[in-house]
């Protein structure tokens, strides 16, 4: 579904950019176990298969020319054990035996650069791609129109059955030229979006932005679902 001139959010989690086509990626978190088992807690290990297997899917659907991984590529700040390390170049090997790679570093990137020198790739804080400007998103360079990662969107909605649904969402912030996309990793979700409270998100960009005037596009199994500005999410059900 496009939902910016030339960018179209996919069920796939990715944005994909221009006729190449450019296929943009947010927040692997590669190593989120490892991170949580040194802290202590124990869950199983599934991010970097979901990851893995999520990427062929993608890859296979939409053939991209080139790929961008749009920062948090890695999830623990602390310098990368070896499992880790291992877990983060078996990802970009894939990558970079299918497409060109360019890597946006992230604000959980620390010693990425140690990693990427082993495929010949270089974090930058931000590349330019058919007139956009792709940056992670914890730090605001001005430029629009923009495409970030770094939020984790989510919204709840009211379930008719059920009980609420929690969907990971697309954002695009049509006045201020800004497009948010949501983690490509399971973990974390994230914080459930409201309109009412600009101060839940963490990019500059957003907190400065008209939050209920947001488009929110949700990911579901059935596809991308176009639901509206962020201000009418409370009036909505499933």
């Amino acid at each position: 579904m496009e939902i910016a001139p030339g960018v179209s959010a996919t069920k796939d989690f990715c944005l994909l950019v221009g006729d190449g086509p450019t296929m943009v990626v947010g927040d692997l978190h590669l190593g989120y176990e490892k991170a949580l088992e040194s802290d202590g807690l124990h869950i199983p290990r599934f991010n970097t298969a979901s990851v893995r297997e999520g990427l062929n899917r993608a890859i296979s659907d939409h053939s991209p020319e080139s790929i961008v991984l749009l920062g948090d590529i890695k999830h623990d700040f602390r310098r990368p054990e070896r499992e880790v390390r291992e877990e983060v170049l078996g990802v970009l090997e894939l990558l970079v035996d299918t497409a060109d790679v360019a890597v946006v570093r992230g604000n959980h990137d620390n010693f990425l650069q140690n990693i990427l020198s082993d495929l010949g790739l270089f974090a930058t804080d931000h590349i330019d791609v058919h007139g956009y400007r792709l940056e992670h998103g914890h730090e605001d360079s001005g430029a629009r129109p923009v495409i970030i990662g770094h939020e984790h969107p989510s919204v709840r909605i009211r379930g008719s059955v059920h009980g609420d649904v929690k969907i990971p969402c697309f954002l695009h912030f049509e006045k201020e030229g800004i497009v948010v996309v949501p983690p490509f990793s399971p973990f974390p979700l994230g914080s459930d979006l409201s309109p009412s409270d600009p101060g839940q998100f963490m990019s500059p960009a957003c907190r400065a932005a008209d939050a209920e005037s947001a488009r929110v596009y949700g990911v579901t199994e059935i596809g991308v679902l176009d639901l509206g500005a962020l201000g009418g999410i409370k009036d909505l059900e499933l």
